[in-house]
């Protein structure tokens, strides 16, 4: 298959939106990587997806964590070819600016901002050298300056509008390495994040990440932001 020797690796990828990416990227022939704070969570997700699936301890919140899964992952399959950093946290509640709890911030950024620059590092040197990579940072319309109307989940938008200015800086250090790194936003989609109320399933949730994760050779697309496959504005 034309993804079959490919490896992906899924932060947050035993449940919710991360569950769904690691099984639509194992049916297109990936080998994957399920990424998860517990381990035996991380195993029962691959009993899910399937033998394409193996199980990976990782806490992106700790550079520790971090420099263990990856080097575990190279020893498993040899290497990253596809990292979709899904992990994220929501802590907000019904906090609006000007008032602000510096601790819900403090993990906030640590592990939407920092975990995924955490796992750049660790994985992008890899795929630099191979001249292919594919990083797909998922965030949040919330994060979009040209759209944001209110102060609601102010340290959770902050995160993402951070995460966003990473994957413009990414793709443009990473220019013509064949690496491509863009942002996925999935909607409001039910999961442990998204509530039940949410109007989109997983499913849905998780197309527009795939799709960035499996643009074929030859396709530039590089530091944008999509949701539904179409450009979001920042």
């Amino acid at each position: 298959m034309e993804h079959g020797n490919r490896t992906a690796l899924v932060t947050g990828g035993a449940r919710g939106i991360g569950l769904e990416i690691c099984r639509q990227l194992a049916d297109r022939g990936l080998r994957i990587l399920v990424g998860a704070r517990r381990w035996g969570a991380a195993e029962e997700a691959c009993r899910a997806i399937g033998p394409a699936a193996l199980p990976l301890a990782l806490d992106v919140a700790s550079a520790k964590s971090v420099a263990e899964a990856v080097r575990e992952a190279g020893e498993l399959t040899g290497g990253i070819d596809v990292l979709v950093n899904n992990a994220g946290a929501s802590l907000d509640g019904d906090l609006r600016p000007p008032y602000l709890d510096e601790e819900i911030l403090r993990t906030t950024l640590d592990t939407n901002l920092a975990g995924a620059w955490r796992m750049a590092e660790a994985v992008v040197p890899g795929m630099v050298e191979v001249g292919y990579g594919r990083v797909v940072n998922v965030t949040s319309s919330y994060g979009s300056l040209a759209l944001i109307d209110s102060g609601r989940h102010p340290a959770y938008r902050i995160s993402k509008t951070a995460l966003n200015a990473l994957t413009r800086m990414l793709a443009a250090e990473l220019a013509g390495t064949g690496v491509l790194v863009n942002a996925a936003d999935p909607g409001w989609t039910r999961s442990g994040m998204g509530g039940p109320a949410a109007p989109r399933g997983p499913e849905e949730g998780a197309d527009t990440p795939v799709w960035l994760a499996t643009l074929p050779d030859g396709d530039g697309t590089t530091g944008g932001l999509f949701a539904e496959r179409k450009p979001l504005p920042w």
